[in-house]
C-alpha cells in the first residue's frame, strides 16, 4: 500500500498557512507547507506532487501561475485555490484552468476538508 498522498500548502501569510496546516494534520492528512511560492515550485520540479492548496495573491508568483504550472506536470496535481480577494477575473481565469475547488477566505473548514479529501481521492 502506498503512503497517503501529501498535500502541499502554499501561502505567504504564515498565520493562514499554520491554521490550514493544523486543520489538515488534525484530520490525518500529510502536509508540507511553503511560505514562498518559489520554494514550492522548486520542490514540485523535483518531487511528485498530488494535491496543492495555493493562495492566489502572493509576492512574486500568483496562485494562477502555480495552477498553470501544475497543468504542465504529469501526472497533473489536483489544485485548490484560496484567496482573500474575490476577484471575478481571477476566479474566471482559475476556473478556466481547472482547479478542483476555489475558496474565498475565511472559508468553511468542513467544506475545505471535503474538497481536500475529494482531491486526494482523485489521485489514488
Amino acid at each position: 500500500m502506498n503512503a497517503p498522498a501529501e498535500v502541499c500548502l502554499v501561502d505567504d501569510d504564515s498565520s493562514v498557512l499554520r491554521s490550514m496546516q493544523y486543520l489538515l494534520a488534525s484530520d490525518g492528512v500529510p502536509v508540507r507547507a511553503f511560505d514562498k511560492p518559489q520554494e514550492f515550485l522548486a520542490h514540485a520540479a523535483s518531487h511528485p506532487v498530488s494535491v496543492v492548496v495555493t493562495d492566489n495573491w502572493m509576492e512574486g508568483v500568483t496562485g494562477l501561475e502555480i495552477l498553470a504550472r501544475m497543468c504542465a506536470l504529469s501526472p497533473r496535481p489536483r489544485v485548490i485555490v484560496i484567496t482573500a480577494r474575490d476577484d471575478l477575473a481571477a476566479r474566471a481565469t482559475a476556473m478556466a484552468i481547472g482547479p478542483v475547488a476555489f475558496f474565498i477566505k475565511p472559508f468553511d473548514d468542513e467544506k475545505f476538508l471535503a474538497a481536500v479529501h475529494n482531491a486526494l481521492a482523485q489521485v489514488e
